[in-house]
């Protein structure tokens, strides 16, 4: 997860800074999805395209599509919060929400697995006005990308950029009732 992870070499900087740039968002966003799922298939669960290219920390997210009810997965970056994890929904970027986000405000409960040690069920919730300038930080902090793509928001559309705080559901207990 981020909060251990060593200074970037150079190809993963240059890797992080083309994955900022209009162009690199432009091919990033229509290809990566498309590698990432069999690579991490084909590396039992440890790789994804995205961590191999820019060293950074990926998990893959399954929700409940929302209009199909179908399994989505997703690999994201995610900041740890304790025992919780944190997703923010920027989609490279781009004036529309990602679709993961819709799928966990109209089905909360979902699995993570993280780098391929486990798997788990969650329950997500939208980080309050506190927690979002909190890990609002954490995330800018961690890639620099996530202000260009503030920026980029700001430019094409009056969207928020939401972050999700999802919660491990704890066994036994009902997803929909956890804090």
């Amino acid at each position: 997860m981020p909060s251990s992870e060593k200074q970037p070499n150079i190809i993963y900087r240059i890797n992080r800074s083309i994955a900022s740039s209009k162009p690199g968002v432009w091919l990033f966003s229509r290809v990566l999805h498309h590698i990432d799922k069999p690579l991490f298939r084909l590396s039992k669960r440890k790789y994804t395209a995205t961590s191999v290219l820019t060293g950074f920390p990926i998990v893959m997210l399954t929700t409940t599509g929302a209009k199909s009810g179908k399994p989505r997965t997703v690999p994201l970056l995610a900041i740890p919060e304790g025992d919780n994890l944190a997703l923010i929904a920027t989609n490279w970027g781009q004036s529309r929400y990602p679709a993961w986000y819709y799928n966990l405000r109209a089905h909360p409960r979902a699995t993570i697995s993280i780098q391929g040690k486990s798997q788990n069920d969650y329950v997500a919730r939208e980080a309050t006005p506190e927690e979002w300038e909190r890990l609002w930080r954490k995330f800018k902090d961690f890639h620099a990308g996530y202000a260009k793509y503030k920026q980029r928001i700001a430019a094409s559309s009056d969207r928020r950029i939401p972050i999700m705080v999802v919660t491990p559901v704890k066994d036994g207990a009902d997803a929909t009732t956890q804090d």
